[in-house]
């Protein structure tokens, strides 16, 4: 806030102040008018007053405009400490600022209770995660050893737990403040391949045509954060298409943007604008009664993190388009200072 900024907000404060004063100027005019006093002693004390007062209003002014900046500066850094605050100057600042430091402390005692219960929470659902992927590998092993329909179908299912299983591994890593990316140079088409072939199964099962053109690319990207995107997108694809075709190709070799497109259900265009929310299902979720609304959410959050971006295209009962822009990412200069959304 500027110093003009400032000025009627003192104003405001001093106003009673400069009211007593100028009563106190026409009493005095009053007592000398009616008693018929000489006016120049009446005028030379009121002159005298005024220039006194309007130093006195200035300095007061100064001291109350620094108190000011150091309590906006403090902005900043008054979440994590008290110390810095002025000292007070009366009994009723005195007051207000205990009554800061109690909030101050139950905030603190509230924040610690709060990260305690989520580390925990945490670290429950981490070791759930890896735990309940021993019996899904042993019922995998079970169901492999048998060749018949019922087999088969129990497999897929149990492809679509792990898939759950892996969504909350990667849900709690990507909220977690430790997360680590590791960006390094990956060849496109190799990256999505390893998803293809984890999802050819349920390709051949539902009868799905994939058109994969060839991405003849390399990305700077986390390949296991960008293998879990393009996993969850096009789980996506297979979940709403019912016949048809998948395709995946490259719509801009310079931006590198990969598409992935179905012949899908597809998706409301009231609904478009939201997909990306969290817990967000949408017509078509609520419909299909299997959307989790956290799959793109989780896409969205992690190609943030990688500085990738993506969106969405989709009509009812023609299909979803999904793009992954891959050519911009936080690189850094010789300096090692940070350059947003560089070309790669």
């Amino acid at each position: 806030m500027s110093r003009t900024n400032v000025i009627l907000p003192y104003l405001r404060i001093r106003l009673r102040t400069l009211a007593l004063f100028a009563v106190f100027v026409l009493i005095f005019s009053a007592v000398f008018f009616l008693y018929d006093l000489p006016r120049e002693p009446l005028w030379y004390a009121v002159l005298l007053c005024l220039w006194i007062g309007c130093i006195l209003l200035v300095l007061d002014f100064s001291a109350f405009s620094r108190r000011h900046k150091a309590l906006h500066a403090l902005k900043s850094s008054i979440t994590l400490e008290l110390s810095a605050l002025p000292k007070p100057k009366c009994l009723l600042e005195e007051g207000y600022q205990e009554l800061v430091a109690i909030l101050f402390e139950d905030k603190r005692q509230l924040s610690s209770s709060s990260e305690r219960n989520r580390r925990d929470l945490v670290e429950y659902y981490t070791l759930w995660a890896h735990q309940i992927k021993t019996p899904i590998a042993a019922m995998r092993l079970a169901l492999q050893s048998r060749d018949d329909e019922d087999s088969r179908e129990l497999l897929m299912e149990l492809f679509k737990i792990e898939q759950y299983a892996d969504m909350v591994l990667q849900y709690l890593r990507v909220e977690s403040p430790s997360t680590d990316f590791v960006l390094k140079r990956y060849s496109l088409d190799t990256i999505v391949r390893q998803v293809v072939h984890r999802y050819a199964k349920l390709f051949i099962r539902q009868k799905i045509r994939l058109d994969f053109q060839e991405l003849d690319c390399e990305v700077l990207t986390d390949e296991k954060w960008l293998v879990f995107v393009i996993g969850q997108v096009l789980s996506n694809a297979l979940k709403y298409t019912k016949e048809g075709t998948i395709s995946i190709y490259l719509e801009d070799r310079e931006k590198k943007i990969l598409v992935i497109e179905d012949t899908g259900i597809g998706i409301s265009s009231e609904d478009l604008p939201r997909v990306f929310e969290q817990g967000f299902t949408g017509y078509t979720g609520r419909m299909e009664k299997r959307a989790t609304g956290i799959g793109l959410y989780l896409c969205k959050r992690i190609l943030d993190k990688l500085s990738h971006t993506i969106t969405l295209e989709s009509e009812v009962g023609q299909g979803t388009r999904v793009k992954i822009r891959l050519g911009t990412v936080d690189t850094f200069d010789p300096y090692g200072n940070v350059r947003l959304g560089g070309e790669v």
